[in-house]
């Protein structure tokens, strides 16, 4: 995984040597104080765009005309592949070991890409597609190929996988290309996972993109509540 400097503040706390954890659930940040252990990476793109990919992120205010005091996890890039995965990654300790999690994200970002746009490749805000997920194994990046992918199945762009579901997209509903905040839920269909031997699991929040272009997000607030304990 590659974290780089932001423009306000570096995602220090954030680099893969220096993981840390949150105790049990349910979960909830707003990043005010840090990062709060989330870690940022990027799968789906060959070896021969690694440079062009433009990836990016940082633990930084929110853009205006949002509350730039607001802090947030921002992660871009750019989708030279027609595939890319951008996403962020957190490590769940003190759960029940090898038992099953009905799990309810709710997520809320900053976008500023409308709905029904047109851009190469897909729309920038319909062809987005937001995930989540959780894995009793650490999602990482891993090549095979000359090609860049992740350990995980979190499925191909719209489509769902066995550790990571659709949400929605980006879009924000609005005509104009500015910064809102918009939220995600999988309320109606909680997702279901295992933890591992040492009751563990590996949240995952992310974008599958369809656009052929730069995609800025900033994640605002995330909340993982077990529906129920099956």
């Amino acid at each position: 995984m590659s974290l780089l400097t932001g423009t306000m503040l570096t995602f220090t706390s954030c680099s893969e040597e220096n993981v840390t954890t949150t105790g049990a659930l349910p979960y909830q940040s707003s990043f005010q104080r840090d990062a709060d252990g989330w870690v940022a990476g990027l799968t789906d793109y060959g070896t021969a765009q690694e440079s062009i990919m433009e990836f990016k992120s940082a633990w930084k205010g929110l853009p205006a005309p949002l509350d730039t005091t607001r802090k947030s996890i921002m992660i871009e890039s750019m989708n030279r592949s027609d595939d890319a995965f951008m996403f962020i990654k957190k490590k769940v300790t003190g759960l029940t070991p090898n038992t099953d999690y009905s799990l309810i994200f709710d997520i809320e970002l900053a976008s500023k890409y409308p709905s029904n746009s047109i851009g190469i490749g897909g729309s920038p805000g319909g062809s987005v597609f937001l995930k989540v997920g959780a894995s009793s194994v650490e999602p990482v990046k891993v090549l095979k190929d000359d090609f860049y992918t992740i350990n995980i199945d979190k499925g191909s762009q719209n489509n769902d996988g066995k550790d990571a579901i659709r949400i929605g997209d980006i879009g924000t509903g609005d005509s104009d290309e500015v910064y809102k905040l918009i939220t995600r839920s999988n309320q109606a269909t909680p997702f279901n996972t295992r933890t591992n031997a040492q009751g563990e699991l590996w949240l995952i929040v992310g974008t599958d993109s369809g656009f052929e272009g730069l995609t800025t997000l900033y994640y605002s607030k995330i909340t993982v509540t077990p529906k129920t304990t099956m």
